[in-house]
């Protein structure tokens, strides 16, 4: 359906949850689960007249404009699993290469912060990913 919308599709939670074949209660963990800024969507929510979610593709054919939302999604912390989803994202949208996707890897991995308290690590992962990134938006 958000192919055939132009990346955008907003619709009634009750029709998505028959899309779904779930109840109605249980969309936000569907949509949580499916839609997540790591695999590349944005979602909103409003509730009133049915409850309509509005599910967005980000765009990926300006790769500048997906990494500035991936840096302002990612917020002061994020585990090593969420850290690698959106670099395998950033090799699948040809962000970039796979031995770039290797050394961000390295680089955020728990291995790479062992010298960090552990209750500091997604902290100083998330630095460090959005400092990549960054540098990725200037060359």
């Amino acid at each position: 359906m958000i192919n055939d919308m132009d990346g955008c599709i907003e619709i009634q939670r009750n029709e998505l949850a028959s899309r779904f074949n779930c109840v109605p209660s249980q969309i936000n963990y569907v949509i949580s689960t499916r839609f997540t800024n790591e695999k590349g969507y944005y979602v909103e929510s409003r509730r009133g007249g049915g409850g309509y979610i509005t599910i967005r593709r980000l765009n990926t054919d300006s790769a500048g404009d997906y990494i500035m939302h991936i840096i302002t999604s990612i917020g002061d912390k994020i585990t090593q699993h969420s850290c690698e989803v959106f670099i395998n994202n950033f090799v699948d949208y040809d962000v970039i290469d796979n031995r770039e996707a290797m050394l961000m890897k390295a680089a955020t991995s728990d291995k790479a912060l062992v010298d960090v308290a552990p209750d500091k690590r997604d902290d100083v992962r998330a630095a460090i990913l959005k400092n990549m990134l960054t540098s990725l938006t200037v060359i």
